[in-house]
């Protein structure tokens, strides 16, 4: 598939103000809500962790709960790389992978585990015109089931469509660009240490609804035990910016 080089960072969007000599931007409007997928708009840790211990009884191997938690928010290729030396496989990573993907795409085409509060939410922000992206490390064929119930997202980032995936700012400097927004003026929404590190690397503040693994507290990062009962109202107010 295609992969998207979004490197450069947005410096445009906002309010222009002088300061000694130079221009400098301050954002003050919110220009998008970016989400991940896996653990913040549905719940499919536990789908990944029954692949992985299926594969590994394939071999006579282990695989514990934690080995999975281990990699909450990696690419998939770093887990398929992980998978293989941690079990000693003859696979190549791209074979783990494909192995997991086709698994996931079964499970999750059957069942969707959505997270509280996500979907209101994305309706919430849906009429507020406020455009939304999917960031995903997961790749499209896993994203497919979540896309064919929720038609919000105007630009999808999947992890088979960079070259760096999270914690490098790389998948949500696509997904602003891709929207021609300034990262600085996006709302990301994340589960995990990877993914919440990838977005504000970007530049973006991060509402962070921690779900398997522990995020570490971070200026640029609003905490929530769950998103039920937040509208785009909140996610203003969390980040400072104004509504459009």
């Amino acid at each position: 598939m295609p992969r998207h080089h979004c490197l450069t960072s947005w410096t445009r969007c906002g309010r222009i103000v002088h300061g000694s000599g130079n221009y400098a931007y301050r954002v003050t409007t919110i220009a998008a809500v970016l989400w991940d997928l896996d653990g913040t708009l549905v719940d499919t840790e536990p789908l990944w962790m029954a692949a992985e211990r299926e594969l590994a009884a394939e071999f006579g191997k282990a695989w514990t709960d934690q080995d999975g938690l281990n990699l909450v928010g990696r690419s998939l290729l770093d887990s398929g790389a992980h998978i293989k030396d941690h079990l000693q496989l003859a696979m190549e990573p791209a074979e783990v992978v494909d192995y997991l993907v086709s698994r996931m795409a079964t499970a999750m085409s059957a069942h969707l585990d959505w997270r509280p509060g996500a979907r209101d939410l994305i309706e919430s922000v849906s009429r507020s015109g406020i455009p939304q992206a999917l960031v995903t490390m997961s790749f499209r064929p896993l994203a497919a089931p979540v896309l064919d119930v929720i038609g919000d997202f105007k630009v999808v980032v999947t992890g088979d469509t960079v070259t760096h995936g999270k914690p490098h700012p790389e998948p949500y400097l696509c997904a602003a660009a891709q929207l021609g927004v300034d990262p600085a003026a996006c709302v990301a929404i994340e589960d995990s240490p990877s993914g919440a590190s990838s977005a504000e690397a970007a530049g973006c503040h991060v509402v962070v609804v921690p779900n398997y693994v522990a995020v570490a507290p971070s200026e640029r990062r609003t905490f929530l035990t769950s998103l039920e009962g937040i509208g785009v109202q909140d996610l203003v107010r969390f980040s400072g910016l104004v509504m459009p």
